[in-house]
């Protein structure tokens, strides 16, 4: 069976460069002088490309379409030699993937003829990723996505080299998930009839990732963030949409959480986790189970708990979070789950789970430090919707100053492709300082996995989510797969990350990618570039 997957795995990745090749190539005019002429000529000869020779030099493992971070080995060779010889090689069928993707990145469209052309020849690249685990979280909840859409975006993960597809699938707007042992979730959860994920549709989106080398994580995030459960199951959830002063219970409205000690509430992830978990487990090796922006105050609106002392919540929590990860692990899954269960509320976490941090750098030490594994993804830096503005109207004030002015996010400023690029999981990290927040012993960086890229929907939909995600989204990405830093240990020149981000854009454009714009022009047309002075 491993060398049947295999081969299915080589097979469509060999079609799909075929037809970027012939199909989805463009004409780099934007990145040589203006009026030059950089193309070969029309009657220059021409050495052609007869045959590609793909070398699997070790058997797939049988994980190696749901593996744990680490798990298959991605790296590669591709060379190309002044004859037109190609030849690739890799351990894993996912390292034969991302050898192919680079190989249609090496051909531009020539502007007079239906030819494509690489003016690299000779290439020879050995590759491999700096990171095991290279992600977007993706939040389809707030907002709804076709399941085509999310396709898409797993092809441009897949271009990208990224290797994990988050999908933050529930929250507090919306449940857009079909459970059928609880179908009035989405029947009530969901924003309108046909606006969730049949259990066929959710099969494909992960079926789709798996193929391309990007593994589909699901998450239901709980306790917090579930007050759409209350459409269709009011007994199971506290502190429901309470207005106004909804910010007492909740991070964002509608406030609700689930009660933490009902065995009603137990009833219902029972039966939520037989349904769901046996449904996802044959196409990923995770489940995260969420828990970040636990309010507590909720809880003393919970008739089961009626405190909201840390004292009383952190065991019913622990409890809690326990019993989930019982199911996941019961299903052949690790847990994933947000960085508050472990640094604020201080739960004890077996050591299969992956702790996701976002708050800070000093999180992600804290949590190496008590033995976890952990995924990187500071909001100052990797948070894509941030510096959008405010999706909150401001409250109706009869005061002439509004103290709203002038209607900021939480996480403003806007995160640049510049500050993206210069911010890794190793970011400001010590090894030698042993008083620093964010020491780490050289001898953990091993439990450092790797990060995660985040775009939460408030103020994003299918119309310009691409344009917000990408190309932003693939700087992080370029992070993850290679680093910010040279062999020596300097930071890369970030005018020529722009350029090479900017030709990069390019192609995804002309893949259809709605990607929003580097630089104008001018700047990519003048050999030095647009360079701020001083």
């Amino acid at each position: 069976m491993p060398l049947l997957i295999s081969y299915l795995i080589v097979q469509a990745a060999i079609q799909r460069a075929q037809d970027r090749l012939l199909n989805d190539t463009f004409v780099p005019w934007k990145f040589h002088p203006r009026n030059s002429d950089f193309e070969p000529t029309a009657n220059e000869s021409r050495i052609l490309i007869r045959n590609v020779t793909i070398q699997q030099n070790e058997t797939d493992l049988s994980s190696v379409l749901k593996p744990l971070a680490g798990e298959v080995n991605e790296n590669y060779t591709l060379s190309i030699s002044t004859s037109g010889a190609v030849a690739i090689t890799s351990i894993s069928s996912i390292g034969v993937v991302r050898a192919l993707d680079t190989f249609t990145q090496l051909f531009f469209q020539h502007s007079t003829d239906s030819a494509v052309y690489c003016p690299y020849a000779p290439v020879s690249i050995v590759d491999g990723p700096k990171f095991a685990h290279r992600g977007l979280n993706m939040d389809i909840a707030r907002n709804y996505y076709p399941p085509s859409f999310v396709m898409h975006t797993i092809d441009a993960l897949a271009w990208n080299k990224f290797n994990r597809l988050h999908l933050h699938a529930t929250d507090a707007q919306s449940w857009p998930l079909d459970i059928p042992a609880l179908p009035e979730l989405s029947k009530k959860g969901a924003y309108r009839a046909g606006l969730s994920y049949s259990r066929k549709q959710l099969a494909e989106i992960q079926e789709y990732g798996m193929y391309r080398g990007v593994q589909v994580i699901v998450e239901i995030d709980m306790p917090g963030h579930t007050s759409v459960i209350e459409l269709a199951y009011p007994e199971l959830i506290t502190a429901y949409n309470i207005q106004p002063n909804w910010s007492t219970y909740a991070a964002e409205p509608p406030s609700g959480s689930l009660k933490l000690n009902s065995s009603a509430v137990y009833d219902f992830l029972q039966t939520l986790w037989n349904d769901l978990l046996p449904r996802v487990a044959p196409y990923s090796a995770y489940l995260h189970t969420g828990g970040d922006e636990v309010n507590l105050n909720a809880y003393s609106l919970d008739d089961t708990v009626q405190s909201n002392q840390g004292i009383i919540l952190q065991p019913l929590l622990q409890t809690f979070v326990d019993f989930n990860h019982d199911y996941v692990r019961a299903a052949g899954m690790a847990p994933i789950v947000w960085e508050e269960m472990l640094l604020e509320f201080n739960l004890t976490l077996g050591s299969d789970v992956i702790v996701q941090t976002w708050l800070s750098d000093e999180s992600v030490a804290k949590t190496v430090a008590k033995g976890h594994k952990v995924l990187a993804g500071n909001y100052n830096y990797w948070y894509l919707d941030c510096g959008h503005g405010s999706w909150l109207d401001p409250t109706p004030s009869s005061t002439t100053t509004d103290p709203y002015y002038p209607y900021g996010d939480y996480c403003a400023p806007l995160k640049n492709w510049h500050l993206i690029y210069t911010h890794s999981p190793f970011a400001s990290l010590s090894t030698t300082n042993t008083s620093s927040p964010t020491y780490v012993s050289p001898a953990s960086y091993n439990l450092i996995l790797g990060g995660e890229v985040h775009i939460w929907s408030e103020l994003t939909d299918p119309v310009n989510f691409d344009a917000v995600v990408w190309p932003r989204a693939a700087a992080a990405a370029e992070v993850l797969w290679s680093g910010n830093q040279d062999e020596q240990g300097r930071n890369r020149s970030l005018v020529e990350v722009g350029r090479r981000l900017g030709e990069w854009r390019e192609r995804l454009v002309a893949r259809g990618v709605g990607a929003g714009v580097v630089q104008m022009i001018w700047c990519t047309q003048d050999e030095r570039g647009c360079v701020a002075d001083g």
